[in-house]
């Protein structure tokens, strides 16, 4: 149905099977003339093919599913024959109308999709060896960015060595390459590759052309310069659609990615991670530090929104403000109740003492008494006197009270 991409590593087309599966053929440029094991490239191609069919004994949704694969009757080519999968590249979306860099939520993403994908592969042995922007697709119905092409882990170590230094994605590939050799490490340096580009929106060594020159000069990076600042190529490459507040968040690249990187493009193979397995527990490690850290800070919050709570309840309790206390004197709850008891007892000695006393009468206003009912109930009211005079009687006036439900 097509070529979708050629390249001195082989060519892939889009193809269909008998019926609506759309699959995608990866044709090796180098043919294998006899199907025997008198053929070197015949018997590697062969194992490699058994390696990559471990990478799908166990599906992985990071992982291009490998449908098949063979001779093709004309020219003799080995193939691989792999889903299709409907998306952009990396490739693509760095480029315009996108922005350059992606924003470091989405790089984690990526960066944690991809190191799971690549501890799959090398879990049953496999090196992909050509990782590198147009290999990682973006599944627009899954939503999950997947690892394509593994044309290159199935050559033999000359066609790799040729290929790699004629026609390969040269700005992706570690020091070790240049030789020919392609261990676990080399996926761990084009992997760090990618994350540097995404984040400062160039990969670490650009090419400048498709020359010799140019091709010679990123090659002799890779081995010799230090890589540049990640972050002050961020800055420079900041959106200029994003408002202020936004390209400040995005120039908080977290500490433990920012490692990560720098590990991953060590220019020996042994200081960067093994495989892709320690890769990922790495990753993974990182991420639990972060969770914890979240949930620590999630309950210090808790715990002095409780501690606020309590305070605004005691200082209700007591009608005092916190900020400013008013002055007073400790009682004791003893000596309180005793207070109150001597204070009770005071007051009952008064209630009998006044019936014991003389009582004198007080008049009665005359605006009083207008207010009264036309026949009101007299009572008398006997009052001490303590000036000694005689005690006259007092008219009070009562109301009448009415009776509730007719029953009091």
């Amino acid at each position: 149905m097509g070529a979708l991409r050629t390249g001195g590593q082989g060519s892939v087309y889009k193809g269909r099977r008998m019926g609506p599966i759309i699959t995608a053929v990866k044709l090796l440029p180098t043919p294998i003339h006899t199907e025997s094991a008198d053929d070197k490239n015949y018997i590697n191609f062969i194992n490699e093919v058994e390696k990559l069919k471990k990478v799908n004994e166990v599906p992985n949704p990071n992982v291009v599913k490998i449908l098949s694969s063979g001779i093709t009757e004309s020219g003799s080519f080995p193939f691989i024959e792999m889903e299709f999968i409907e998306g952009p590249d990396l490739e693509e979306l760095l480029k315009a109308p996108h922005e350059k860099i992606f924003t470091i939520k989405e790089v984690i993403k990526l960066a944690d999709q991809l190191a799971c994908a690549l501890c799959h592969c090398h879990g049953v042995g496999v090196k992909h060896g050509d990782i590198k922007s147009n290999n990682i697709k973006f599944n627009i119905h899954s939503g999950n960015y997947v690892l394509l092409d593994f044309g290159l882990s199935v050559m033999s170590d000359e066609q790799r060595r040729s290929s790699m230094r004629h026609a390969g994605a040269i700005e992706f590939m570690a020091p070790e390459q240049n030789e020919g050799q392609m261990l676990f490490q080399t996926d761990i340096y084009s992997y760090g590759v990618i994350l540097y580009e995404l984040l400062a929106g160039q990969v670490p060594f650009p090419l400048q052309d498709n020359g010799e020159t140019a091709r010679n000069t990123v090659m002799l990076s890779h081995l010799e310069a230090p890589v540049p600042n990640l972050l002050e190529l961020r800055q420079s490459n900041l959106p200029k659609s994003w408002d202020k507040e936004q390209q400040r968040h995005e120039m908080q690249v977290p500490g433990w990615l920012l490692t990560l990187v720098s590990k991953c493009l060590e220019k020996q193979p042994d200081k960067r991670y093994a495989n892709g397995m320690e890769l990922q527990k790495a990753i993974d490690y990182a991420d639990d530090s972060i969770h914890q850290g979240d949930s620590a800070a999630i309950e210090i919050r808790d715990l002095k929104n409780e501690n606020n709570q309590l305070r605004r309840e005691v200082v209700g309790n007591r009608d005092i403000n916190p900020t400013k206390q008013m002055p007073g004197i400790f009682i004791p709850v003893r000596l309180l109740a005793g207070i109150s008891l001597l204070l009770l007892l005071l007051f009952a000695w008064g209630g009998i003492a006044l019936h014991s006393k003389k009582a004198v009468m007080v008049p009665v206003h005359d605006t009083v008494l207008k207010y009264l009912p036309s026949k009101p109930i007299v009572k008398t009211v006997v009052i001490p006197d303590t000036s000694g005079r005689s005690a006259k009687p007092v008219v009070k006036h009562k109301r009448k009270k009415k009776k509730f439900l007719g029953i009091f």
